[in-house]
């Protein structure tokens, strides 16, 4: 990987976000020429710059609803990480047709311009909540997913490998829980649990970057990859983001679930589990090449592999609170909140 990040121009759509700063991170050390951060808000843009103090960091003011302000972020550009999004559940499920402008028609402006400027390799971020989706957060991921699969099919002989990384819960990242949790028990609130039993994925933000980067080394046009995860229950979560945190005593307010969530998530549905590839700590699944061509699909199955179990929150390996405090203090957010306390 890291031979071919050296000298690459990089573009990062929602650059700004907890996974794209993380990211650029990553690219400098392993000595990108150029990370172009393309996001719409200045402000964040500016913090950034002063944070990250590099040089070989440029800034692009735009929008990837914007066909012409993506093509002169991309001209030029060798490698695209695309995290632009929408993904707060409720501003969807509220305004879904921003979702389906940003998350849909926005990674089809990526990906053409990716096409017709020759860009190697883009990978998309996903979501598990594009899994068997019930709020339109996770319908427009999955569509999303279906537009690459589908500009991926119709450009196959294309220099530009294009694919898809799905994760779970990014731990400690904007907008996440941990840090919810956390300000609530240095505020002295309560704790705000939706329902204890619910379980997630657990996946670190520098894991995040390592399936993205894998994705873009073992690629083929229209691969879907997963990285395999950890789970735990909410309430098990609590309890270690406590325990790290050095609370013993803290009251808990059950609030119930809330619209538009599950009780576990999945990253792969039963009938991609079937055709994936395992291995070891990912999942492929290939690109389906069918033609336009409908008439087998009408006088003959194709012979698939039978619909296997998903993928989910549920059914892989389940951390107990020790567990979850193991992982929560690989975070750095943690280990400074710790050493702060020593």
């Amino acid at each position: 990987m890291s031979s071919q990040i050296t000298d690459a121009v990089v573009t990062i759509t929602g650059g700004t976000g907890s996974f794209g700063s993380t990211m650029a991170k990553s690219l400098l050390a392993e000595g990108a020429a150029e990370v172009r951060i393309f996001s719409r808000d200045e402000a964040k843009q500016d913090a950034m710059r002063h944070a990250i103090g590099d040089p070989r960091l440029r800034f692009y003011i735009g929008d990837v609803r914007n066909e012409k302000s993506v093509q002169q972020v991309i001209r030029g550009t060798d490698l695209v990480f695309h995290a632009a999004a929408l993904k707060q559940v409720p501003s969807c499920e509220f305004f879904p047709l921003e979702a389906v402008a940003t998350n849909i028609q926005g990674s089809a402006n990526v990906l053409h311009a990716s096409i017709d400027a020759g860009v190697r390799s883009v990978v998309c971020l996903s979501t598990d909540k594009a899994v068997y989706p019930i709020n339109a957060m996770g319908m427009s991921k999955a569509l999303m997913e279906k537009t690459a699969m589908s500009i991926a099919r119709a450009n196959q002989d294309s220099d530009t490998t294009i694919s898809v990384t799905r994760y779970g819960n990014v731990m400690h990242s904007r907008g996440s829980v941990i840090p919810l949790f956390l300000e609530q028990l240095r505020s002295g609130r309560p704790l705000t649990v939706t329902d204890p039993n619910m379980t997630r994925f657990l996946m670190s933000l520098a894991e995040s970057v390592d399936l993205v980067k894998y994705a873009f080394s073992e690629a083929t046009t229209g691969d879907l990859f997963v990285r395999k995860a950890p789970a735990s229950t909410v309430g098990a979560l609590l309890s270690g983001v406590a325990r790290v945190a050095g609370v013993s005593d803290h009251e808990v307010n059950v609030i119930g679930v809330r619209h538009g969530e599950k009780l576990y998530e999945s990253l792969l549905s039963s009938e991609e589990r079937a055709n994936a590839e395992d291995r070891g700590g990912y999942f492929r699944v290939p690109l389906d090449t069918r033609s336009l061509d409908y008439t087998p699909y009408f006088e003959a199955g194709e012979g698939e592999n039978a619909p296997d179990e998903a993928y989910t929150s549920h059914n892989t390996e389940r951390l107990d609170v020790d567990g979850v405090v193991a992982l929560l203090e690989t975070l750095p957010e943690i280990q400074a909140l710790q050493a702060g306390r020593s």
